[in-house]
């Protein structure tokens, strides 16, 4: 007995999300959506991978099927599996079989994270073939011209057991998405929180300096998804030195000294 858990119509993005392109992107996606081409988003946390995807889903008309992956995600997962329901034994599709019947698209977030062994079963998807082996249920599912693959990972955050195979990179076309220049991501954080521009302004610039610590020690710098989130806590009512810190210092760093060095970033800029 096979039978889909969920419907197409609750994957459907109904509204038009916010998203300001960087470059060229959209026109880039919508060539790859055509010609049945997987996509695979480079790009630091938060600099709006996850976002465009969104968009693009809703300008394309397609459904959504997001999976956030991580360490234990299977194939199964992916797939679907058997599950007891009642008296009887019942398949549950999982998404990227969802998305193959219902012409969707399927985005695997931060693919990396995932097990090497569930990374290989989308491979028949991301060349000629297009299709998906499905072995509990003793078929192969062909895709149709309406589906596409969606991966986004971050290549300067991985460490070396997690590096993407370049036999698996180079089944996609590549959009490398980074910190949006100063007046766009401006006018992102404004849009998004609105808080007035100079305000905006100020946590742009204070965020590309905090970014050049990245080659004194800090990891990731500050992703403009965490200047919207400083945005709306300022405008929320927010002390200023909370609203910074719990946003733009304490996610970045554990590190007491690299701490200082953000905080005093900040002060050229905001009273805390």
């Amino acid at each position: 007995m096979e039978s889909n858990a969920y419907g197409e119509a609750g994957f459907e993005i109904k509204e038009e999300p916010f998203y300001l392109p960087q470059g060229d992107e959209i026109a880039l996606f919508e060539a790859a959506y055509r010609n049945k081409l997987p996509v695979m988003l480079k790009g630091p946390t938060g600099s709006g991978k996850t976002r465009l995807v969104e968009y693009m889903a809703w300008k394309l008309g397609r459904p959504l099927y997001t999976v956030a992956c991580h360490e234990d995600l299977s194939g199964n997962d992916l797939i679907g599996r058997y599950i007891i329901k009642g008296d009887e034994v019942e398949w549950i599709d999982g998404p990227l079989l969802m998305a193959i019947k219902n012409g969707g698209i399927v985005y695997l977030d931060e693919v990396v994270e995932a097990r090497k062994d569930t990374v290989v079963v989308i491979h028949p998807l991301t060349d000629y073939r297009r299709y998906l082996l499905v072995e509990k249920l003793g078929k192969i599912f062909y895709a149709p011209d309406d589906f596409m693959l969606v991966i986004s990972y971050n290549p300067g955050y991985q460490s070396v057991l997690k590096e993407l195979k370049q036999s698996t990179r180079q089944r996609f076309v590549s959009i490398s998405l980074g910190w949006p220049e100063e007046d766009l991501e401006t006018q992102i954080v404004q849009q998004e929180t609105g808080i007035n521009v100079e305000t905006a302004k100020k946590l742009v610039k204070a965020a590309n300096k905090i970014r050049n610590l990245i080659h004194q020690g800090l990891e990731e710098g500050v992703s403009t998804r965490e200047l919207v989130y400083a945005g709306r806590l300022l405008m929320s009512g927010v002390p200023v030195r909370d609203a910074l810190f719990s946003t733009v210092i304490e996610p970045l760093t554990h590190d007491s000294d690299l701490k200082r060095s953000i905080e005093e970033i900040l002060k050229n800029y905001f009273e805390i």
